[in-house]
């Protein structure tokens, strides 16, 4: 386990979310990026969370509902960490894992792409 501060996660977050191709980023609409310490408890070694209604999933009734919610917790993800380089490597898999949710790509596919 390596240990690294709220701040410098939160700036490898960022950049994880930087590095997310133009056109998928500008296709994110209606939906949020929160970084917390812990997971639920209900589950506590998740990395990330994606909260909301998928893009595939939206209709015409899709309107006044709250953001989605994509979430990265940082001590699981440290927990199965060594080196920064780790960290660094983790934090792009759940960010792309998170958003490819908000997408509509089911886990299974996710996994067939290596971002499990």
């Amino acid at each position: 386990m390596i240990d690294v501060d709220p701040d410098r996660f939160e700036e490898l977050v960022t950049a994880a979310l930087a590095d997310v191709p133009r056109e998928l980023a500008d296709r994110l609409d209606n939906v949020v990026l929160f970084i917390e310490d812990d997971a639920p408890s209900h589950d506590p070694h998740l990395l990330g969370l994606y909260d909301g209604i998928p893009l595939t999933e939206r209709d015409s009734t899709y309107a006044g509902v709250v953001p989605d919610r994509i979430f990265v917790y940082r001590n699981p993800t440290l927990a199965i960490c060594e080196t920064e380089e780790d960290v660094v490597e983790e934090v792009r898999i759940t960010v792309v894992h998170e958003i490819a949710h908000f997408f509509g790509i089911d886990d299974a596919r996710l996994h067939e792409l290596g971002y499990a």
